[in-house]
């Protein structure tokens, strides 16, 4: 316990002299808010909390400065990445935590790469993180905040399927580019919806 809480210690003091303010107060509130989750749904809260520290250590940069970084380390990027740079900052976290802050968790680096866009059959950890971002108390913008924060603690398939289906609806009358795994997410969480109340319809 006490080794778990030097290396969070020693990653908030190399976040906050690496982040601005803002978005090292987001970090710090999204690793408190997946300690809540994982509380809630019986995981492991060291884990969760350092997942939810790091998530955004690569948005220190601009989106294009993100975009090079990620093509000079060799990191993949797909044409439809290039159309929505802002995902690129969870896969190059990942790279980051794991390169120059050795966090060799699988795991964790997993859930920090597939925080912006969700995917097929995620994780509880995946889950945890990407809700957390979502909901964490500073944010105030989603108009259904007060609902999917209830939600949160209820059902975690239930609230990835309901931020997934009002983030699409958001980017569609907005007209950004939607990635395509965030489409996939969204649509695994909609047959996952879809089966378990076939389920309860014949109990």
């Amino acid at each position: 316990m006490e080794t778990q809480c030097s290396q969070i210690m020693m990653m908030r003091k190399k976040l906050k002299s690496r982040l601005d303010p803002m978005r090292y107060e987001h970090s710090l509130s999204v690793s408190f808010t997946c300690m809540n989750l994982a509380m809630r749904y019986d995981y492991d809260m060291d884990k969760a909390e350092l997942a939810g520290l790091m998530h955004d250590c690569g948005k220190r940069y601009s989106d294009d400065v993100i975009l090079r970084k990620c093509l000079k380390h060799g990191i993949e990027v797909t044409e439809d990445e290039l159309k929505a740079l802002p995902v690129l900052h969870a896969k190059y976290g990942a790279w980051l935590a794991e390169h120059k802050y050795q966090i060799m968790d699988r795991e964790i680096l997993d859930a920090i790469a597939c925080h912006t866009t969700g995917k097929t059959d995620m994780t509880t950890l995946d889950k945890i993180l990407y809700i957390a971002d979502y909901i964490e108390p500073r944010r105030y913008k989603a108009e259904n905040l007060p609902i999917i924060r209830k939600m949160a603690f209820e059902d975690l398939d239930d609230t990835m399927y309901a931020i997934l289906s009002g983030t699409l609806e958001y980017l569609d009358k907005k007209g950004g580019n939607i990635d395509p795994m965030t489409v996939e997410a969204y649509e695994y969480f909609k047959r996952l919806k879809g089966d378990s109340n076939e389920l309860k319809g014949n109990g």
